[in-house]
C-alpha cells in the first residue's frame, strides 16, 4: 500500500468543541500509531479532504511525522474551494496552515460548494486514487463518515478499509496511563480543566 486515504468523524460528531479537548490527543495518538505501522510497511502518501475533525487531525499527525523524519507525504483534496469559509476562525487558520504545508493540495472542483454531488464525486475519487482507507468509525454509530464507507463498498467491494474503533481508543488511553500515570492530572492542570 502506497496511498492511504484517512477519514472519520467531524469534531462536533464526537462532542469535541475545542482543539485542546483531551479526546483530540487520544485520537491523534491512535491515528499516529496506525500510520506509523503503515509507513513501516511501505506507505508513501496520506490523502485527506481536510474536513474538520479526524481529517484535519490526521494532517497534523502526518506533518508531525515528517518533522520526525518519517518518509511520508501529505496531500489535501477538498471537494471544492473554500470549504473552510463557514468554520470557526481558529479552525480556518489551522486549515490554511495545513494547506500551505502539505506536499500537495488541489480542490477537486473549482469554485465554492455547488451541491451534494461534489461530496459523492469526492468519495468515489478517493476510492479510485488510494490503495486503502483508514476510518475512525464505530459501525453502530457511523455518523457522516458512513457516506464514504457506503460509497467505498459500493464502488469496489474488494477495497481495503481499516478502522480505528472505540476499543482502539480505549487501548490508547491504557497505553498512555501505563507510560505516564500522571498524564491526566498534568493535562487537567495545564488546560485549566479542574
Amino acid at each position: 500500500m502506497k496511498v492511504l486515504h484517512v477519514s472519520g468523524y467531524k469534531s462536533l460528531e464526537m462532542g469535541i468543541f475545542k482543539e485542546n479537548d483531551p479526546k483530540v490527543h487520544i485520537i491523534k495518538a491512535a491515528i499516529r500509531k496506525r500510520i506509523i505501522g503503515f509507513i513501516e510497511e511501505g506507505l508513501e502518501w496520506v490523502i485527506v479532504s481536510g474536513q474538520m475533525g479526524v481529517e484535519l487531525w490526521t494532517a497534523e499527525v502526518v506533518l508531525d511525522l515528517k518533522e520526525e523524519e518519517y518518509e511520508v507525504q501529505l496531500a489535501i483534496f477538498p471537494a471544492f474551494e473554500n470549504q473552510d469559509k463557514r468554520w470557526p476562525e481558529m479552525l480556518q487558520e489551522k486549515y490554511q496552515e495545513m494547506v500551505m504545508t502539505a506536499d500537495f493540495y488541489k480542490p477537486l472542483y473549482v469554485g465554492d460548494y455547488k451541491g451534494p454531488y461534489q461530496f459523492r464525486a469526492r468519495d468515489a475519487w478517493f476510492v479510485e486514487k488510494s490503495d486503502a482507507s483508514l476510518l475512525l468509525m464505530d459501525e453502530e454509530y457511523p455518523g457522516s463518515v458512513r457516506y464514504f464507507y457506503e460509497a467505498a463498498k459500493k464502488t469496489n467491494e474488494d477495497y481495503p478499509i481499516y478502522f480505528i474503533t472505540p476499543m482502539d481508543l480505549d487501548d490508547i488511553v491504557e497505553e498512555i496511563q501505563m507510560t505516564d500515570p500522571d498524564y491526566w492530572i498534568n493535562l487537567q492542570n495545564n488546560q485549566g480543566l479542574k
